[in-house]
């Protein structure tokens, strides 16, 4: 190539190639930046300092605040929360092994009892900014169809058919208008009673014998099932404390379900 061959060519075309690249190359650099707002920095079980919380490339973006729609903000990545000893240990010395739990591992909230921590207040309705989720005593234009078994009154089963409690209400999400969870009464050993939400989908109504079945937890997990600060109001965060609990039950209710199939 002789002297000066290169820049001979050199035209807007190739300009804007080179710009594009450079653009492209930018963009993807800025959006891999931006996805660690949440869920960095990662953290290795058992690896202390900066080594067991890896950013990776690029690194982390500084916070940004945002404004939330129905008033406040929030920060992103947020301020970490300080964090209680985890209840669990890797099972080998290699980064992502499982954890085995130390514990109960459903009241410590550990592998698939474990929660996200989502911001402790309610999820809000769009139009008139107040909780989407209430229960049916709170309301007075929502019924039950009649032409579907109503829980209200049935015994609560669990996985071993004895019953834990008593359905007492239902809350229902007036944005999506379905039923959440189920309000259960359940006795304690002292001879007073709590309330519990149980999710609807890991419940199943049998309007043929009226009973409620819960086969993801026995008796006594349902005194332990993580309580609502209000009883007429439940918070993202305690929406999720309570699905990973009773989710967590199909694995650690029972020491059999732990075991291999085969």
């Amino acid at each position: 190539m002789q002297p000066g061959s290169y820049w001979a060519g050199f035209d807007l075309a190739v300009a804007s190639l080179y710009a594009f690249y450079a653009f492209f190359i930018g963009l993807v650099l800025y959006i891999n930046r931006e996805s660690k707002r949440e869920g960095y920095p990662l953290v290795i079980p058992g690896v202390s300092g900066s080594k067991g919380r890896p950013e990776g490339f690029p690194p982390m973006p500084p916070p940004k605040v945002y404004k939330l729609i129905h008033g406040g903000t929030a920060i992103a990545p947020r301020p970490e929360d300080p964090q209680p000893p985890l209840a669990a240990i890797p099972s080998d010395r290699y980064a992502g092994s499982p954890l085995i739990p130390t514990g109960d591992p459903m009241v410590d909230q550990v592998g698939p009892a474990s929660y996200a921590l989502r911001r402790d207040e309610p999820d809000l309705t769009f139009d008139d900014s107040t909780p989407k989720i209430r229960p049916l005593r709170t309301m007075n234009d929502v019924i039950v169809d009649p032409a579907d078994p109503d829980p209200r009154g049935m015994p609560v089963l669990d996985a071993d058919g004895i019953v834990a409690g008593t359905c007492t209400d239902l809350w229902i999400d007036r944005s999506e208008a379905m039923f959440r969870y189920l309000e259960v009464q359940v006795p304690l050993d002292d001879g007073s009673t709590r309330q519990a939400l149980i999710p609807v989908p890991l419940s199943k109504v049998d309007p043929d014998w009226r009973v409620v079945k819960v086969k993801a937890l026995r008796r006594r997990h349902f005194a332990t099932i993580p309580a609502l600060r209000n009883p007429d109001i439940i918070t993202l965060l305690e929406e999720d404390k309570i699905q990973g609990y009773v989710a967590g039950g199909h694995l650690y209710a029972k020491p059999s379900r732990q075991e291999p199939l085969l």
